[in-house]
């Protein structure tokens, strides 16, 4: 059974929860505080959301890891997603988006296997991150290096971004509104090592993801939607649907019935349709900007889930501004060759003139990239 108990108010400048009888092995810790506008904290530790306790980055009572079908690609980093609300709330259904309550936290911690030579690791495999005995939850610090935790916090008047750099010792992360810039070797299995720049945005850049109306340039989540959590999650109680689990828990109301609700698929698993994972690829990758009310709106590409027009979608489609952008391509897409593709060039090209996204990479996710080669191979037709 749980017991939650409630101090302060969100009208207070801090509000802090527990939760009784989820872990009784653990040690008591300090409580999960949600600050004030105009007392944003310089340390992550101060917010008790997740912290190193053991040699694991763990995440407090409370405070609920959950992953997504299809994730966004950061230069092949892992990502530990939690989600925490304050006792008596819910977020409210929606199948585009979920009403989060004020109040709301939401942390992303981005983060890579490390190699045994100063190399970070690029790997598809997770099963090596955790710490014994808490997959799914707790990162053995032995194993990782810890880059960023971005935090969205449901605040009155909207959402607010705050990104936290962890420092060399992997001891904190500070607060660093005006981005960072970190130089990685990464290490493929085969050997073959990458040097790039991994880039943390600044706080204002968020908005060139997050505010999916752009008209509004409101942010909002983006991953922890409907479609996009529909799946199972390895709970340290069991495997479980998080929707499911999080109405249990009491974190979610509204929700319909289980086999009515939307779900997009895994781009990588090979059992689904080539379709469907070329158009959930796009959709979490793509889909935030280019979508009717985003900010790629005049380009005329829809790439989100929703979109039917074949048309709109890219196929034969002449792009509005030619350029470097267009790598001298007549069309979004032309079925049945990707190199004469511009959706293709771009998720292909590191050039900062024309790749896609423009934020949030220096390298070309090759798995996504030969998957949308694929995508285009497959169609049938011509633009002539």
């Amino acid at each position: 059974m749980r017991s939650w108990l409630l101090r302060g108010s969100l009208a207070g400048l801090v509000l802090t929860v527990v939760l009784s009888g989820v872990s009784g092995c653990e040690k008591p810790r300090p409580q999960v505080a949600l600050f004030g506008i105009d007392a944003i904290p310089a340390r992550l530790s101060e917010w008790h959301l997740i912290e190193v306790v053991d040699g694991a980055l763990t995440p407090n009572t409370g405070v609920v890891p959950y992953d997504l079908n299809t994730g966004l690609f950061t230069d092949y980093a892992h990502k530990l997603r939690t989600v925490w609300m304050p006792v008596g709330t819910s977020a409210i259904y929606g199948e585009e988006q979920f009403e989060y309550p004020v109040g709301t936290i939401l942390s992303k911690t981005f983060y890579y296997p490390k190699g045994d030579d100063g190399t970070v690791l690029r790997t598809d495999s997770f099963a090596d991150d955790y710490a014994p005995g808490r997959a799914g939850e707790a990162l053995d610090m032995a194993r990782v290096r810890l880059m960023e935790t971005r935090l969205l916090v449901r605040r009155e008047y909207g959402w607010q971004a705050l990104p936290y750099v962890w420092n060399q010792a992997q001891t904190e992360a500070v607060l660093e509104i005006a981005g960072d810039v970190s130089r990685l070797h990464l290490k493929a299995t085969e050997g073959d090592i990458s040097e790039f720049n991994y880039v943390v945005p600044d706080a204002n850049q968020c908005a060139g993801c997050h505010a999916d109306n752009f008209t509004g340039r409101e942010i909002s989540p983006l991953g922890p939607r409907a479609r996009h959590l529909n799946k199972q999650y390895a709970y340290r109680h069991g495997s479980e649907n998080q929707l499911v689990y999080w109405q249990k828990i009491g974190y979610l109301s509204g929700l319909p019935e289980l086999d009515s609700l939307p779900g997009l698929a895994s781009f990588s698993n090979m059992d689904l349709p080539l379709e469907a994972r070329a158009r959930a690829y796009l959709d979490i990758n793509c889909g935030h900007c280019h979508n009717p009310a985003g900010a790629a709106d005049t380009s005329g590409l829809m790439l989100n889930h929703s979109e039917t027009d074949w048309r709109r979608l890219g196929l034969c489609k002449p792009p509005v501004a030619a350029g470097t952008g267009s790598g001298e391509r007549l069309f979004a897409i032309v079925p049945g060759e990707p190199d004469s593709s511009i959706l293709n060039f771009r998720v292909e090209s590191v050039d900062p003139g024309a790749m896609m996204p423009e934020l949030g990479r220096s390298l070309v996710h090759e798995e996504g990239a030969e998957l949308l080669r694929q995508w285009v191979a497959a169609m049938q037709g011509t633009c002539l």
